[in-house]
């Protein structure tokens, strides 16, 4: 019997701008098409874009860096919809991507969604290749300096990208436009499949673990049962397997299995593949994820590991809202950030780990090279900024989410006008520890050591012996100072001292200076209660007005104590 040529799979995304040309592209280059390829969906058809990710696929002989013996690479084409309310998508399809085309009108160069797709390529895939598309609305004698001026441009856009100097190929995929005769041969395509041959590689897979994949096209056959299409994004799976449907809390059994057309007993991480199981209503599950039953869980909340992306403009703010892409989800999510202790900011951060054993700062926003307080540590004149290795959020979603352990996350703003020139994707990151029960607040959050920085300053306001002073302006009023007796401050002459009680009504104190006050210390502070009594026998307004305008410099008091964000006893801690 003659050995099964073997086939390897190689993803590759087609991602551009809306209208520069992806689904002629991916058409021109395919010879298989499966169930969603080409805008197969009547209302892409009528308002002549993609609404999904299109597949579809071709076959070529396997190139030599690709090992010997016979066989065949397959190009699955995952044609990603252009337009910006897609994003999302766009996202999800990012898991399963290989390599990617980003397509470029030629008359046109890089717009706004093209930079997106660039962002996206950066975060989800390894290789690029680019492909300046419709070089027919060239004038022929101008044609070649216009692509040779485009790819330059091209090549300066990719320079600080992990893309710097990637293939760039210039095509026509369908000369003349929609409306030409398909006798038109578009140009340029089989030096395309060239590069990308040149380009594959035998992509990571593991079929070990558990088994999950993204649907997205679901219908039934009369008959047989409801099929699912998709990739697998981990895992493997056999005839006869168990598979859950989350969405729908049910778990059906794998009766056939089909990779474009042929019928399979065995898919695993990276194939495309319809599963026949059961009946059920396939209008239920439109796209998501299937995968081993109770391997996927629904989080309210999540700790994630994350990066500013650099187009995204603008500050990141704790407390700030964002569309958060979990999994093949799009939910509104509210972060807030947080850095490691600052003695632990250069320190190796192990990677898909939290520690919960360890002291995090809290930050107000994002730390980058143009965040405000990095802004305030250069007017202080700390040239240099230091920056932390890596900065996590706490994501709390307004819905929960279904998504497997230690997935892609990203946060955009995608209500942002789409005709203004901005990248909408803000971070990305991975998710490190997802927050399964609803009333993580109370269960969960403890246990996240998140501190805040107290600083409060006050004055001396007199001395009362050689081991202690009363203390002004630290406290309101009506601030109760039992909770604060204890805690130690320092004077800025030097001494350390512990607050030992309230003195009066007034929100003054009474400080115990353990070491005794230097006299140098006793002296200054006499001689500035003599100057008041004397400017103000009494009169209580004209001895604030003095001490307003005292040459003498007061002697300031400071306390400085941390206190964790989610501790409910909100206690104050000193190291």
């Amino acid at each position: 019997m003659a050995a099964v040529p073997r086939v390897l799979n190689v993803n590759v995304g087609v991602l551009g701008h809306i209208d520069s040309g992806k689904t002629a592209l991916a058409r021109a280059l395919s010879t298989t098409g499966s169930t969603a390829a080409f805008d197969r969906a009547p209302q892409s058809r009528a308002r002549g874009i993609t609404l999904d990710l299109g597949f579809s696929c071709f076959r070529t002989a396997l190139p030599p860096q690709l090992g010997p013996g016979p066989g065949e690479l397959q190009f699955t084409l995952v044609d990603c919809p252009g337009h910006a309310s897609l994003i999302r998508t766009i996202i999800g399809g990012a898991q399963i991507i290989d390599l990617m085309m980003l397509v470029i009108d030629v008359t046109k160069g890089m717009q706004t969604q093209s930079a997106e797709c660039l962002v996206i390529g950066q975060i989800a895939c390894q290789k690029m290749v680019v492909v300046l598309n419709k070089i027919d609305l060239l004038p022929e004698g101008k044609r070649q300096s216009a692509i040779e001026k485009m790819t330059k441009k091209m090549q300066k856009t990719l320079e600080n990208t992990k893309f710097c100097g990637c293939p760039i190929v210039a095509v026509a995929a369908k000369p003349g436009g929609p409306e030409a005769p398909e006798s038109e041969n578009p140009l340029g395509v089989s030096e395309l499949i060239e590069v990308l041959k040149s380009q594959a590689y035998l992509p990571s897979r593991d079929p070990s673990g558990n088994f999950l994949m993204a649907v997205d096209h679901c219908f039934s056959i009369k008959g047989q049962g409801t099929v699912m299409t998709g990739t697998i994004l981990s895992g493997s799976v056999s005839l006869g397997d168990n598979v859950e449907i989350p969405a729908l809390k049910v778990t059906k059994k794998v009766k056939s299995m089909q990779m474009f057309h042929t019928p399979v007993t065995y898919a695993m991480q990276g194939d495309r593949v319809g599963i026949c199981v059961t009946q059920f209503d396939p209008k239920l599950l439109e796209r998501g994820l299937i995968c081993t039953p109770e391997s996927l869980h629904t989080v309210h909340a999540a700790i994630i590991s994350l990066k500013k992306i650099q187009y995204f403009r603008g500050a990141l703010q704790t407390k700030a809202k964002f569309h958060i892409t979990v999994g093949h989800e799009t939910v509104m999510g509210r972060v807030m950030f947080f850095s490691p202790a600052p003695a632990d900011f250069s320190e190796e951060i192990q990677e898909n780990v939290f520690d919960f054993e360890k002291d995090y700062l809290y930050q107000e926003e994002y730390l980058s090279k143009d965040s405000k307080s990095s802004e305030e540590n250069k007017e202080n004149d700390q040239s240099e900024v230091q920056l932390p290795r890596q900065q996590w959020a706490l994501l709390e979603f307004e819905k929960p989410v279904t998504c497997p352990k230690l997935c892609l996350v990203i946060g955009s703003k995608l209500d942002t006008d789409i005709h203004a020139n901005t990248c909408r994707l803000a971070f990305h990151g991975v998710l490190l520890q997802g927050m399964e029960d609803k009333n993580y607040v109370e269960t969960f959050l403890p246990k996240l050591k998140v501190y805040k920085l107290k600083h409060k300053e006050g004055q001396v306001e007199r001395v009362m012996d050689d081991y202690s002073v009363i203390g002004r302006s630290l406290f309101k009023k009506e601030t109760n100072i039992q909770i604060f007796v204890g805690l130690k401050i320092k004077l800025s002459t030097g001494e350390d001292g512990i607050i030992d009680g309230g003195f009066g009504q007034s929100g003054k104190f009474k400080i115990r200076i353990p070491d005794g006050l230097k006299p140098e210390t006793k002296m200054l502070l006499t001689a500035a209660s003599k100057k008041k009594s004397k400017a103000g026998k009494g009169d209580a307004n004209k001895e604030d007005e003095s001490s307003k305008n005292d040459s003498a410099q007061p002697v300031t008091i400071t306390l400085l104590f941390k206190r964790y964000v989610f501790d409910t006893q909100k206690k104050m801690i000193q190291s």
